[in-house]
């Protein structure tokens, strides 16, 4: 069940990164409901996800990396 939030919430992540402000609160509400152990895999895959993307870096303080 974890693991089909985790890339639930991933998908919703990717989905919506075309907008800054929308990625913060998709990104916020992930962070109250995945698992610490979900959270450090969050953490892995969104340092990589906004290399490209200069844009979403500002989400990173959300997650305190």
């Amino acid at each position: 069940m974890s693991k089909m939030m985790f890339d639930y919430t991933k998908s919703i992540l990717e989905r919506v990164s075309f907008d800054p402000v929308l990625f913060c609160k998709e990104l916020e509400k992930a962070i109250k409901t995945l698992l610490p152990y979900e959270m450090e895999q969050l953490q892995e895959w969104l340092l990589s996800f906004v290399i490209g993307k200069p844009e979403l870096k500002p989400s990173l303080q959300l997650i305190k990396v």
